[in-house]
């Protein structure tokens, strides 16, 4: 029983709890900066360098003449450059895209007036002694 007591204990642990939460919330963000690549970002980029799509870029390794890559994946290997292109073309966007938004939230924090924190309470010691001086003043 002592598993499953130390199982649950862990489980329920703030951290654990935490790691849980922010994964899923990350799952999901994940997903809206994907779309905003995909659905935004790239189609303006592909408009701007004339309609591009590095997706179809290949070179046939088993002697195929097709003229898509998803024809040519059928007849053997395919050095599939383009599909590279464009992977590392979205990574850069996205890390692009997710600095602009982290630097706006830092930007926003750093705005956002707080109340002054209060000096932390002195130790009882001290407390005690500031006392003792008082007393022996009078």
């Amino acid at each position: 029983m002592g598993f499953m007591r130390e199982f649950r204990e862990f489980a329920v642990k703030g951290n654990v709890v935490d790691l849980a939460v922010g994964v899923i919330i990350g799952g999901a963000f994940g997903k809206i900066v994907d779309s905003l690549v995909n659905d935004l970002v790239m189609p303006v980029v592909s408009k701007l360098f004339g309609g591009l799509d590095f997706s179809n870029y290949f070179i046939p390794l088993a002697g195929q003449t097709a003229s898509t890559l998803a024809e040519a994946r059928k007849g053997g290997a395919v050095f599939a450059y383009g599909s590279f292109i464009t992977v590392a073309l979205n990574f850069v966007l996205l890390a692009l895209v997710i600095f602009v938004m982290v630097k706006q939230i830092n930007r926003l924090r750093r705005e956002t007036p707080s109340a002054p924190a209060a000096p932390p309470a002195p130790p009882e010691e001290v407390v005690l002694l500031r006392e003792i001086r008082d007393a022996l003043k009078k």
